[in-house]
């Protein structure tokens, strides 16, 4: 029997109360769309390394892509408690699916909206807001993972363009993306953004195969071989980190609530399971161990609500810190995970089933632990803001 405990909203502390009509529907509402779009193809798609077809335009026919932009860019307008809410949701569905919206709202639309010329903003940002256009960010190199400020792609100037080389390495959406984000130095060795479109001689985005994580979700390199790039595709108005680091913030804003989905939909599984699953002529929620199990993801949960609402609050209000950020994603993610691997035990040998999201969200949330800056990372950059020293290398 298939377990798609959707319905359960694990609501101790009444957070609900704190949201708007508006944030309500609009969480519903993708909670239903992930139930009957979503839980009847992740297994297969997971299992057999596929993604799900048609996703990014169903992302963009329910709002889910770059749900902050402006309706004059063909965006919604909402705010960012809204779009924690529609990430949440998808990553009770799955990572990838999560990941395919974080990627295409933060990594893309967002630097686009913040950085880009008009002509760029009216060019992509209403494809990439329907889904029509894919888009990939690339930062990450194969030597520079947490030390972007070492990268080697570079570009240099030419008569009526830039002429781009280097590689960048993990990019989420790479091998079906239309466009690319990419962040390269250039002769002055100031990081520049450079919008690359399928097509550009020289550009490739060679799959990467063998995950044992995020399954359902396309992953590749981005390799620039001699690539003209327009100079009209450069992002005019930020250079330096400042660039892609901000889109780090509002990536790992979205981390933050979405594992919460994920943890989300491990507990309600445990608990339907536990209540359900008989040993020793009684059902197994009536143990000690499994009710102190189930009372602390409860727990863990209701902190990471409460520290995701109030860091939405502060988002909207522009106070929001990248220190503050970098803490909701490393303590939320790391509760996401120790409820899902806790959780797995709880079913036994079912635990590791398709039929049970504990395994896959378990294998998904690997990589989540590491994507976006990593665990060691966040908490050094919690401690740089706490003393005022910088301890990376």
């Amino acid at each position: 029997m298939a377990y798609y405990p959707l319905n359960s909203i694990p609501d101790y502390y009444s957070i609900d109360a704190l949201l708007t009509a508006e944030h309500k529907l609009i969480r519903d509402s993708v909670r239903s769309w992930v139930e009957s779009f979503v839980m009847p193809k992740i297994d297969e798609a997971a299992q057999n390394h596929t993604d799900i077809p048609g996703l990014m335009k169903e992302l963009g026919n329910i709002g889910a892509l770059g749900p902050y932009i402006p309706e004059e860019y063909g965006g919604p307008g909402l705010d960012q408690i809204s779009y924690g809410l529609i990430m949440q949701e998808l990553e009770r569905g799955d990572s990838a699916v999560r990941s395919a919206a974080s990627v295409q709202s933060s990594l893309v639309m967002f630097p686009i909206f913040e950085y880009g010329s008009e002509d760029q903003k009216r060019k992509y940002l209403p494809k990439l807001a329907s889904g029509d256009m894919i888009g990939c960010f690339g930062l990450t190199e194969p030597n520079h993972g947490s030390d972007p400020s070492s990268m080697e792609s570079k570009f240099t100037e030419k008569d009526d363009h830039y002429l781009l080389n280097g590689a960048k390495m993990w990019i989420t959406n790479a091998p079906i993306a239309d466009i690319a984000v990419v962040w390269a130095k250039g002769e002055d060795g100031k990081v520049r953004g450079l919008i690359l479109e399928r097509g550009m001689e020289g550009f490739t985005t060679p799959t990467t195969h063998n995950k044992w994580s995020l399954r359902a979700s396309k992953t590749g390199e981005l390799v620039f071989n001699n690539v003209k790039v327009p100079k009209e595709n450069l992002l005019p108005n930020v250079e330096g980190l400042k660039g892609p680091l901000s889109c780090l913030n509002s990536a790992r804003y979205g981390i933050s609530w979405g594992v919460i989905g994920a943890a989300m939909d491990c507990y309600c599984t445990a608990v339907q399971y536990t209540k359900e699953r008989k040993q020793f002529g009684k059902p197994i929620a009536s143990f000690q161990l499994q009710q102190k199990k189930l009372a602390e993801f409860l727990t863990e949960i209701t902190k990471a609500q409460l520290l995701c609402l109030q860091l939405g609050n502060l988002k909207n209000a522009h106070k929001a810190s990248p220190a503050q950020i970098s803490m909701a994603k490393r303590n939320n993610v790391k509760m996401a995970i120790e409820i899902a691997r806790e959780s797995r035990q709880m079913l036994g040998g079912m635990g590791i089933m398709g039929e049970f999201p504990m395994m896959r969200h378990a294998a998904n949330l690997e990589s989540v632990i590491t994507y976006e800056g990593t665990h060691d990372i966040h908490l050094l950059i919690t401690g740089m803001d706490i003393t005022g020293i910088n301890a990376f290398g």
